[in-house]
């Protein structure tokens, strides 16, 4: 095919609001480096990673409310930068050393930027913010980030598992979740949460979520085994009722916020507590004597590892996870889909498309 010179891409011009964010229908399309392959991307997911890397909300160690980017050491976000993580496309031209036959793989982009040879995730970095992502047109990425995938989902329905998925799998990787241990999962209806209710199923735990009103049907359908209303009555009680008594064996949190506390009461002696997010509050209050006195483990987690990938890839060809499309909007209507997605009136994934697809 004839590779245009000129794409659409939403750009991120600086940290602040929507209006740094600039649809732009005169971007030069990239090429594929050594290695490298082209795809003309067909859908993309959304994340709050992308929302709060551009309000520059990530603080410092010394400041939490400075203006800083998600990797607070070494930064590599530049502006202009495209977003965009989850991304599904067509291999349309390769670089040199990459295998022409690869021209025609549908994919599905692996956005880490590993930047070592090992499962360490110490210096991790990824596409949408140390390089191009995928709210675009087209998209270069490493030929080793470009995976087919044996399934029969839709670009849309591949472009809902990438980061939430990995992220949660990551999580309770680290939490050493095991069947038949209970899980309670914050923030459960959005894109993480929803992943890691299936991704417990998957590992045979059993999870309950903790979710805002009238999505308690929504959360059962995923798979939740019981539903605490967020925001309704004691959680440490409404979450003892939900599990019938047993104990909780991780919380896999991704509010933070003022649920903190109660959420380190609801873990058994010797729990694992596991977060990826702060969706309600970064900065909480911990009691040092729950944590010690309960000989408890905190954990922080983000993004995921090769290995983390790998699972998640077969997870999908498995069917043990399915995709939880909760709105799907043209590239050219970015600023709707993200005012819609930080008012979480859904449940999954939001996903952007090209206008052209």
């Amino acid at each position: 095919m004839t590779i245009p010179a000129k794409m659409a891409a939403v750009l991120l011009t600086g940290h602040g609001g929507l209006e740094k964010l600039v649809y732009d229908k005169d971007v030069p399309v990239p090429m594929p480096a050594q290695g490298e392959v082209l795809i003309r991307v067909t859908a993309c997911g959304m994340n709050n990673t992308d929302v709060w890397v551009r309000e520059g909300a990530y603080g410092t160690e010394d400041d939490p409310a400075a203006v800083s980017t998600w990797r607070r050491q070494g930064n590599t976000l530049t502006f202009p930068r495209i977003q965009g993580t989850d991304t599904v496309g067509h291999i349309i031209a390769v670089g040199a050393g990459v295998d022409p036959a690869r021209i025609g793989e549908r994919v599905l982009v692996d956005f880490s930027i590993y930047n070592r040879d090992d499962d360490s995730l110490a210096d991790i970095d990824y596409m949408g913010h140390g390089r191009d992502g995928g709210y675009a047109e087209y998209m270069a990425l490493p030929a080793e980030n470009a995976h087919v995938v044996a399934t029969d989902l839709s670009d849309v329905e591949l472009a809902t598992f990438c980061c939430a998925y990995l992220t949660g799998e990551r999580m309770l990787e680290r939490a050493r979740l095991a069947a038949g241990e209970r899980v309670l999962v914050t923030g459960a209806s959005g894109g993480v949460g929803s992943a890691i209710i299936q991704l417990a199923r998957a590992r045979g735990a059993i999870p309950i979520a903790v979710a805002g009103p009238g999505k308690e049907a929504a959360m059962i359908d995923i798979g939740a085994e019981a539903v605490v209303t967020r925001g309704k009555g004691n959680l440490v009680e409404a979450v003892h009722s939900a599990s019938r008594g047993h104990p909780i064996d991780v919380v896999a949190d991704l509010v933070g916020g003022p649920l903190f506390n109660d959420l380190l009461k609801v873990l058994r002696p010797e729990g694992r507590y596991t977060t990826a997010g702060a969706i309600a509050g970064p900065v909480v209050q911990l009691d040092l004597r729950t944590m010690y006195l309960k000989q408890l483990e905190l954990h922080g987690s983000s993004q995921g590892s090769r290995a983390d990938f790998r699972r998640l890839i077969g997870y999908i060809e498995s069917r043990k996870i399915r995709p939880l499309v909760g709105g799907v909007y043209p590239l050219s209507e970015f600023h709707r889909a993200q005012t819609e997605f930080m008012a979480k009136n859904f449940v999954g994934k939001l996903v952007v498309v090209p206008d052209g697809r």
